[in-house]
């Protein structure tokens, strides 16, 4: 008789804030990975590091087919790409990467702070705790098309800057000033220092968006998606205002109800 091996143990996998590194045999032609190593995949983020140049840029990488695609923008940045196969960037990536055949190695963005921020539009976001790199990605492409002056996120409870994230972002990452802080609420308590309104957003808010009063300069604090805003958060908002919608859902992901709010804010504003 044949003895069968035990059966796996088929529960979730634990989540993890940092991939572990790829081992040795998978990383092929590509640098370890390392905390002060970023990936950045597909043809809006590469091409958007390499036009907006904030970063240091290591190593690009190009399948036959993507190369004529990006040789050009990248002998302007001065890099030369290197020639790889799908399945190198599969290998690195992970099969579910929408790679396009392209990925550049740069280091993090350079480290910005409040005080760093240049009045624009004169909107900041602040996001509390919101953790998932689709959502903050889509929220930072709505930031880039509303010219929101900076996205303010916490140094714990927030994704990676990278990976996942730059994709969902479409390019934005390298056009949006990001501030890391400590602590929100002293964040907001700076802010107020300032001269900002800080209003923040909640399905159950007492206000309307489209009422309460606005002012510029102005911090829109939002939430993550079922926690919403932290009570000390909510403290330090001027107010707490809801969106208004009229149809029978009264609630957005996170990412969507901040581009209805910035529509709102931006039209009242002027």
């Amino acid at each position: 008789m044949t003895r069968r091996s035990p059966p796996r143990d088929r529960g979730a996998p634990e989540k993890r804030r940092h991939a572990p590194a790829p081992p040795s045999d998978a990383r092929g032609p590509f640098r370890p990975a390392s905390p002060d190593l970023v990936a950045l995949y597909g043809a809006h983020p590469v091409r958007a590091a390499l036009t907006a140049r904030r970063r240091k840029l290591l190593a690009l990488y190009a399948t036959e087919t993507a190369l004529p695609r990006i040789k050009d923008l990248a002998g302007a940045a001065g890099l030369e790409p290197r020639p790889v196969d799908a399945r190198d960037l599969e290998r690195r990536l992970g099969a579910d990467a929408v790679h396009q055949g392209l990925m550049l190695e740069a280091r993090p963005l350079p480290e910005a702070d409040i005080s760093d921020i240049v009045s624009n539009s004169g909107i900041v976001l602040a996001l509390d705790q919101i953790t998932d790199p689709h959502n903050v990605g889509a929220i930072l492409r709505t930031a880039c098309a509303f010219n929101v002056d900076a996205v303010i996120v916490t140094e714990r409870h927030s994704p990676e800057f990278s990976g996942a994230l730059a994709k969902a972002a479409s390019g934005a990452l390298e056009f949006v000033t990001i501030v890391s802080v400590v602590n929100l609420a002293r964040a907001l308590d700076e802010f107020a220092e300032r001269g900002y309104a800080r209003i923040g957003l909640d399905s159950e808010g007492a206000e309307s968006l489209s009422t309460v009063a606005l002012s510029r300069p102005l911090v829109l604090a939002l939430g993550a998606e079922g926690k919403g805003l932290r009570r000390l958060t909510r403290e330090r908002c001027d107010a707490v205002a809801r969106l208004d919608l009229p149809g029978p859902i009264k609630n957005l992901n996170v990412s969507n109800a901040c581009a209805a709010a910035l529509s709102v804010v931006t039209t009242r504003l002027g």
